[in-house]
């Protein structure tokens, strides 16, 4: 972690009360940056807190569903009475829905859209707007590889992952002038908590076999890639969709 510094720096990660935002967070904690950690369950954030805290590090929670307008507008004014400002906004909260489209409702296929793209565009929209007064910023969003790879049974978690990797280029081409980089990450699959089921599913195997590390990954492994990002050592990466997946994308 001392080798991507990232002292005096405040970062919130949306989703972090578990799996890869949590990893993420503890991640720029211990590299010296104050971490606000979001979810919706306040219980579930103080959590993350604590266990930060007890390893000395500098954490605090910032409650609240990045789909609800009101709730980002009131989460963003906090930030700025607590920290006077923001230097690296991480979106990674998101759903997913393993339906077919025959099975996806025009009214759930919106709603996760919303959840997993516009209400990305919209917190972005303004902690950017915060980034912009220093002139400096790194935005990094959480794509998926299935924004490059399609399956049948999963059209509106492709759709909106899809969405954000073009949103990736696009902010990164509007911020860049500002002094604000915008990257993204592709994780594959992850041994997170939410995968459990299907590292042992009938599927396993299969994926093993075609990922050439011949594995799963590790959450602490999506780290390094995000402390990159996320650092000094990234300062002319702009636009750039970071796969890590054990080269499960490349294979076949």
């Amino acid at each position: 972690m001392s080798a991507l510094p990232l002292e005096g720096r405040i970062a919130l990660v949306t989703g972090a009360s578990a799996g890869l935002g949590r990893e993420m967070a503890r991640a720029f904690a211990r590299a010296g940056a104050h971490v606000l950690v979001n979810g919706r369950d306040a219980t579930r954030a103080s959590h993350v807190v604590a266990e930060l805290t007890s390893e000395g590090l500098s954490a605090s929670s910032l409650v609240f569903d990045v789909a609800d307008a009101q709730g980002r507008a009131h989460a963003v004014r906090e930030l700025l009475g607590r920290r006077g400002g923001i230097d690296i906004l991480v979106n990674n909260v998101g759903q997913r829905m393993r339906a077919s489209m025959v099975d996806i409702s025009d009214t759930d296929f919106d709603r996760l859209l919303q959840v997993n793209l516009g209400a990305v565009y919209a917190l972005t929209k303004e902690v950017s707007a915060v980034m912009a007064s220093k002139r400096k910023g790194r935005i990094i969003m959480m794509t998926s590889i299935a924004a490059q790879l399609g399956r049948p049974g999963d059209a509106a978690y492709i759709s909106a992952k899809g969405g954000l990797s073009a949103l990736t280029r696009a902010l990164a081409c509007e911020l860049g002038p500002l002094g604000i980089t915008c990257n993204a990450i592709a994780p594959g699959a992850f041994l997170t908590e939410t995968n459990e089921q299907a590292a042992s599913g009938p599927d396993a195997d299969a994926f093993t076999r075609r990922t050439p590390l011949r594995r799963w990954g590790m959450p602490s492994e999506i780290a390094g890639p995000a402390l990159f990002l996320a650092s000094d050592a990234s300062s002319y990466v702009n636009g750039h969709v970071l796969t890590v997946d054990g080269g499960y994308s490349i294979a076949f």
